[in-house]
């Protein structure tokens, strides 16, 4: 008999002797009888699915005969055990080997499930060359199953019997057999994934380029592309991606480690997913904006909460001052106009002129009489495109336009602008957002944009001194989300939106806008989950 001490490891196979090896430093005792722990295992799984009709005719192809077949998954957790013999079945059952058991190297010891996935390759053990006096009395002969698609281990197939059996034919009926297993795989793969897969395959043949797809229930990434992501960086990628609907999106980022990518999302055609192609890293500091105009007057325009006013402030530079519209109902549209009047007439000095859109008619004729002719004066509004949001008096004098986009057209921007705003308000430094927690806040719409942002992060800071913040931290209705949106139906959603926008709201209308009956619009509203 083959001794199994660390000093006549020696006389064994190199591949026999490492594992002996790994399984004394994993603390096993070869004569103790091994502790075999049973959970239950999914009867559905593709692998146990795919593996399934190949081991019925196996069986019957071998009945009687001295076989015992082991399928196990990558976790050589067992999922399907088929003897073809009652003799063979009793001497299994007596060892306790079961569907649920587990038989991983680092707690049994050399076999042909555990050592097979410890290695990734083939290996016959011969009666005392399993580690445990337990096993001696089988041979076995396992082969990894390779899903053909993703080329990922999902598990083993053990072909087995008594050990004075001849051995020799189980490799090639275990090798045939995981052909045959791993045909079928290939078959149930959806076409889509196979897509995903052939685009990652392409696009990683570019080594050390950073690739990932992205698709439902599907990661992948290349080892270039995982050294450079953190993992607080995942979900601004994941939320660019979220916005290459139907054509490519190209986006920067500064990543947690300071440096500053350029990365593109492409549409992968059939996949229902994303390829990310990332650019080499830069290190050059990022471009700061400008602080002033070329020309005047500016009008800087976006949804409420977007930061119109700080941009704004920053484009008016020191010494700015600020006539708010809104103010025209408590102060009256006379003095109002004169207050404005007075403002433009420091030399020099930039006015804004905030919510041009609550303006009447009137008043905005009379502020664009103000206006004209002065150069530094910036507007503020919520809209450049709707004439009944901004008068075509003041934009027609506009020089310069800058639209502020909304959080929901930017979600690869929200980990960092939440991370940023988390520094601000946080009276420590030893607060942190986790991926998931981030994740979970550029999936959100945002309908209040930065300041709502603002708020949820501020009540964060309030309730939280130090640690992680996971999901469940989060104020409740933003605490989940619901299964992220395919870029074909994130693009839906938005049409929809932005029809009922135009329409004020008048669902009527914004069916008819789309083409549609009103029916069928309020189907899409409730699959789209549109409030």
């Amino acid at each position: 008999m083959l001794s199994r001490s660390v000093h006549s490891t020696v006389d064994a196979r190199p591949e026999i002797a490492s594992s002996w090896m790994r399984s004394q430093l994993s603390g096993l005792d070869c004569d103790t009888t091994p502790k075999l722990d049973r959970i239950d295992v999914a009867s559905d799984g593709c692998l146990r699915r795919a593996a399934a009709p190949v081991l019925d005719r196996v069986c019957r192809e071998f009945d009687g005969a001295p076989l015992v077949f082991v399928l196990a998954d990558h976790d050589a957790r067992i999922l399907d055990i088929r003897h073809a013999s009652p003799a063979v079945r009793d001497a299994v059952d007596w060892m306790g080997i079961e569907p649920g058991i587990r038989l991983a190297e680092d707690e049994v010891g050399t076999n042909a499930v555990g050592t097979v996935l410890e290695a990734r390759q083939p290996l016959l053990v011969h009666g005392p060359e399993h580690f445990m006096s337990a096993f001696h009395d089988f041979s076995c002969f396992g082969q990894p199953i390779i899903h053909p698609i993703t080329r990922r281990l999902e598990g083993v197939l053990d072909v087995g019997g008594g050990a004075g059996e001849d051995h020799r034919y189980f490799a090639p009926i275990a090798q045939r057999l995981v052909g045959e297993i791993e045909d079928r795989l290939a078959l149930s793969t959806p076409v889509a994934q196979r897509n995903l897969l052939a685009a990652f395959h392409s696009a990683a043949r570019r080594k050390e380029r950073p690739v990932m797809v992205l698709g439902e229930g599907m990661v992948l990434a290349t080892p270039a592309a995982l050294d450079l992501l953190d993992p607080a960086d995942h979900a601004a990628v994941r939320a660019s991606a979220d916005t290459a609907c139907t054509t490519a999106v190209t986006n920067r980022l500064t990543l947690e480690s300071g440096r500053e990518v350029e990365f593109t999302c492409t549409p992968v055609d059939g996949g229902n997913g994303v390829l990310v192609d990332f650019a080499t890293a830069r290190t050059s500091p990022k471009p700061q904006p400008r602080t002033s105009v070329e020309e005047w007057p500016l009008l800087v325009f976006g949804e409420s909460g977007t930061g119109r006013t700080t941009e704004a402030v920053r484009a008016a530079g020191p010494g700015g001052a600020i006539v708010d519209a809104a103010d025209v109902v408590h102060t009256g549209e006379q003095a109002w106009a004169v207050g404005l009047g007075r403002q433009l007439e420091h030399d020099g000095a930039v006015v804004i002129i905030e919510n041009v859109d609550f303006l009447t008619d009137s008043m905005a004729t009379l502020v664009a009489r103000l206006i004209r002719g002065t150069r530094h004066v910036v507007l503020t509004s919520t809209s450049a495109d709707d004439d009944a949001a901004i008068h075509p008096s003041l934009v027609g004098l506009c020089a310069a336009r800058r639209e502020l986009a909304p959080l929901r057209r930017r979600r690869h921007e929200i980990p960092g602008l939440a991370r940023r705003m988390l520094a601000e308000e946080a009276v420590t430094s030893d607060l942190r957002l986790t991926s998931t927690t981030l994740q979970v806040l550029a999936a959100h719409p945002w309908p209040g944009n930065l300041a709502e942002l603002r708020r949820v992060v501020h009540a964060l800071a309030r309730t939280r001194s130090a640690g992680d913040i996971i999901p469940t931290d989060l104020p409740a209705p933003y605490r989940e989300v619901g299964t992220p949106l395919s870029p074909i139906r994130h693009a839906e959603r938005e049409v929809i939106v932005a029809a009922i926008e135009a329409a004020g709201g008048n669902k009527l209308k914004a069916a008819q806008s789309l083409g549609v009956s009103r029916s069928t619009l309020y189907n899409r509203l409730r699959v789209l989950k549109i409030a």
